[in-house]
């Protein structure tokens, strides 16, 4: 989930996976799949580059607990 501030500086947070689309009215306009909507002081930009770092994140610790058994057979 990613961190976003409403217009009010209320912050919450979203599930990125449910993002539909991303609109410039000027603020920033996140749609979601269900069509619920919620405007947030981060640009376009900002709310991918979030996405971007908290999935880089998730597979950073997928990657750090996977097991590899490199016993010979």
């Amino acid at each position: 989930m990613i961190r976003l501030t409403k217009l009010n500086r209320e912050q919450f947070l979203l599930n990125h996976m449910q993002i539909e689309t991303i609109e410039m009215i000027p603020e920033t306009k996140i749609i979601m799949m269900n069509h619920d909507y919620y405007i947030v002081r981060e640009s376009p930009e900002q709310v991918v580059h979030l996405i971007q770092n908290y999935t880089a994140k998730v597979r950073d610790i997928y990657r750090e607990i996977s097991i590899s058994d490199r016993r010979e057979v």
